[in-house]
């Protein structure tokens, strides 16, 4: 019988930055993906290279690639004050 490979669970994370903007994105590893945007010369978004240091306030799990995809669009069309109340305000 073929192995099936278990696919990894994705996440969509909202960071603060330092200059208190909001930074959403997506990741099948949160932690990892902090130390990126914190330490990393290269793997880090660009935007977020130059609001060091950023804070993970948000995450939540979605069982696909496609879902997160589509919903890192849907919460980035958001007002700040919406994404605001979507992480219990700051």
């Amino acid at each position: 019988m073929p192995v099936l490979k278990k696919s990894p669970l994705w996440h969509i994370y909202i960071l603060l930055c330092a200059d208190g903007t909001l930074y959403t994105g997506i990741t099948t590893d949160c932690e990892r993906r902090l130390k990126e945007h914190n330490n990393s010369p290269s793997l880090g978004a660009k935007y977020t290279r130059t609001r060091r240091p950023v804070s993970m306030v948000w995450c939540e799990d979605v069982a696909s690639r496609s879902l997160a995809g589509r919903r890192e669009c849907a919460i980035k069309q958001l007002s700040r004050a919406k994404k605001l109340a979507l992480v219990g305000g700051l």
